[in-house]
């Protein structure tokens, strides 16, 4: 504690570690300080200057608290701890005065604002600022921007606290935006009118602290205050980013961030954000058959018995657990079948993960680890298409001076890498040197795209291998978000999934939208689809259950590094669809073998039964597991799990906004000809 430095703030002295701002030590005495510009995650602009604050003893005017350092400070004349007042007679002034002049060209805007009633501006003129102005000129105007179908902008209302130009030159690591002239000709601008080339870009929308960037999906549509707001969990990427659900009645109106330090931090990827509208688009609302070919309307009672009687007449059963499914449905839905004497594989992209060793399909780092690197291998993967908030933690480790390789395709990661390879010869001249500790990699990523070939379990053990030599921490980085707490209930069946539908006659498919069930001569496998969209699943089906989508049933999902996360419910299925879990328990009673719970909770308690570990919620479970035994290394290339970032799920391919980001991302890619 001897490293401490005792300051004194408004007459309560606390000790602080000394290169800390003191904004920052303000916020640990627990006093307010208000501010535009400043952002704990950005690096420090300093130009809003209203968060000013009294050093006693300093200069003889109010001093930016966001700029100075504890360190900084000088001790009174006999040695006294450093005095800060932020509520003095010159700091009120200060920031009256600070207020004053945002306003002066700030529109009165409020009552047509996307941002009114959640906007700082709003919130610190009231509670800092005073009720009248001394300026009485012509306001200001600026051009609007076209930033892409994404963000809105309306720049006229802009204060200049430059936290856009900072996220995405810090965080997202493009460069199209930044800020041009001096004084009243200031503004922020993009590079040549150009749209933002980003998979994080929305989050520049939370960062705004007024209505100069704001969600253009979402414009004119709600008020926060009629929002009804649920704490839920993310599962576009297998990241488990920590969401919020904003509801208007029975429809998600918007996703935004939670704060999660050991996850996403505050940050959210674009897919995320602005999936909602697949929500409403293409859903499953009646259960439905298909007869000569033809798929119609049926009821519940009808189609639960023809599921059943499909089932007892199977003379082999199987299911898939899909992408999108939350634990307590796989573990139901393995009790149902396995009970039937059927099989359930969960690896529905041909992944060779070994059941049963966490060690190895989970790996031994967390997402935190990431942060304290000195260097980070990557295999087969390609984090920027694959979990963008994950990309841009490992972007802030090698701002930090972190090394980064990449084993597989070149593409750009927004950050430098030494591009060692492409296929398995490149990862053995790694594994060479991989007892030299300079050149050690302490987290090294593996990728679904190395684990799909043919010698995927011969790529695991040898990253495993190689993670042993070197000291290192490997992270399995997952592409579905059920994947990880399917395989931890043990959905899965020896041979993968080849073995799991040879031969099969009955094919329960839970919502997995990637599988093609090519049909044999005789019509067989007879496919019944649960799910909640329309999607590839739906049109092989003979049968379809509606199901529920992620924002409507409670459901827990394990992330890549392992961490159970709690999803909450924050809206009703549409028509007749319901809970996945609920279906299959009222088909157990149909097909004469009723499942012992009636409840989610009673469910989930005889899940964590058998798995004690998914009790953990929030927390990362000390995965254990044995190497697996090695295997000869093939000499294909590794490729990428995931070709286009915006259309990976169901919900992603109903959206009308993730076609056209689609759809403006492979322009993008295509190479210009010189007239362009």
């Amino acid at each position: 504690m001897s490293d401490l430095r005792k300051i004194i703030i408004d007459g309560r002295e606390i000790e602080v570690d000394p290169a800390m701002t003191l904004i920052q030590a303000c916020e640990q005495a627990g006093i307010e300080i208000p501010r535009f510009c400043y952002h704990e995650r950005l690096s420090i602009a300093g130009n809003c200057r209203m968060c000013l604050v009294e050093v006693v003893g300093g200069p003889p005017k109010p001093a930016a608290s966001c700029a100075m350092q504890v360190r900084d400070l000088r001790p009174g004349p006999e040695g006294q701890p450093p005095v800060v007042k932020t509520n003095s007679p010159m700091v009120k002034k200060a920031r009256e005065g600070v207020m004053e002049f945002l306003l002066i060209n700030h529109p009165l805007d409020c009552p047509i604002c996307d941002q009114g009633g959640e906007c700082d501006l709003q919130d610190q003129a009231m509670a800092y600022g005073v009720d009248f102005s001394r300026y009485r000129e012509p306001k200001r105007a600026a051009t609007e921007l076209d930033l892409g179908p994404l963000v809105g902008t309306a720049m006229t209302r802009c204060i200049s606290c430059t936290r856009c130009v900072r996220f995405t030159t810090e965080v997202a690591g493009i460069t199209q935006m930044g800020q041009t002239g001096r004084g009243e000709d200031s503004e922020i601008t993009s590079y040549l009118g150009q749209t933002l080339e980003s998979e994080l870009q929305g989050n520049i929308v939370d960062l705004c602290p007024v209505g100069a960037l704001t969600s253009k999906p979402y414009s004119f549509t709600a008020r926060p205050w009629e929002l009804t707001k649920t704490e839920s969990i993310d599962v576009m990427d297998a990241l488990g980013s920590n969401i919020r659900i904003d509801t208007k009645g029975r429809e998600v109106m918007r996703i935004l961030p939670r704060n999660h330090d050991g996850v996403n931090e505050e940050w959210l990827s674009d897919k995320s954000r602005y999936v909602w509208d697949g929500l409403r688009r293409q859903r499953l609302d009646k259960p439905y058959i298909r007869e000569n070919g033809r798929l119609r309307p049926a009821s519940w009672g009808e189609a639960l018995s023809l599921a059943a009687a499909k089932i007892k007449g199977a003379s082999k059963l199987a299911g898939l657990v899909g992408d999108l499914v939350p634990t307590e449905a796989a573990f139901a839905l393995k009790q149902l079948v396995e009970g039937q004497g059927g099989s359930v594989e969960c690896r529905v992209d041909g992944a060779k993960l070994p059941a049963g060793n966490r060690a190895a399909y989970v790996g031994t780092a967390a997402i935190e680890d990431i942060d304290a690197s000195r260097a980070i291998l990557l295999i087969g993967t390609n984090p920027r298409a694959e979990a963008p908030v994950l990309n841009a933690r490992i972007r802030k480790a090698w701002l930090n001076g972190a090394t980064v390789g990449l084993i597989g395709e070149a593409v750009d990661l927004t950050y430098d890498y030494e591009h060692i390879g492409t296929d398995r010869k490149a990862l053995e001249q790694v594994m060479s040197r991989a007892g030299d500790q300079s050149d050690a990699a302490p987290v090294v990523i593996l990728g679904q795209g190395a684990l799909t070939e043919a010698d995927g379990s011969a790529v695991l053990a040898f990253v495993q291998k190689m993670c042993a030599a070197s000291g290192s921490k490997l992270l399995v980085l997952h592409t579905a978000a059920g994947r990880v707490g399917a395989m931890d209930v043990g959905a899965v069946t020896e041979g993968g999934m080849a073995a799991a539908v040879e031969g099969a006659d009955v094919i329960w498919n839970l919502g997995a939208d990637e599988v093609e069930i090519e049909p044999s001569a005789d019509g067989r496998p007879f496919v019944i689809y649960q799910g909640s969209h329309g999607d590839r699943g739906a049109h092989r089906a003979d049968l379809i259950l509606p199901g529920a989508a992620y924002t409507e049933e409670q459901g827990l999902f394990v992330n890549t590094e392992g961490r159970p996360q709690l999803a909450l419910r924050a809206g009703f299925p549409p028509g007749e669809a319901r809970e996945n879990w609920a279906i299959l328990r009222a088909l157990s009673a149909e097909v004469g073998a009723t499942q012992p719970w009636n409840t989610l909770a009673e469910l989930r308690r005889a899940m964590v039964a058998e798995v004690p570990h998914l009790a953990m919620i929030d927390e990362v479970p000390e995965n254990e597991g044995e190497a697996l035994p090695p295997g000869p290394l093939g000499e294909a290339s590794f490729v990428q799990a995931v070709r286009d970032h915006y259309l990976t799920n169901p919900i992603a391919r109903a959206s009308s906004l993730m076609a056209e980001l689609s759809a403006m991302a492979k322009a993008r890619a295509e190479t210009r000809i010189a007239a362009e």
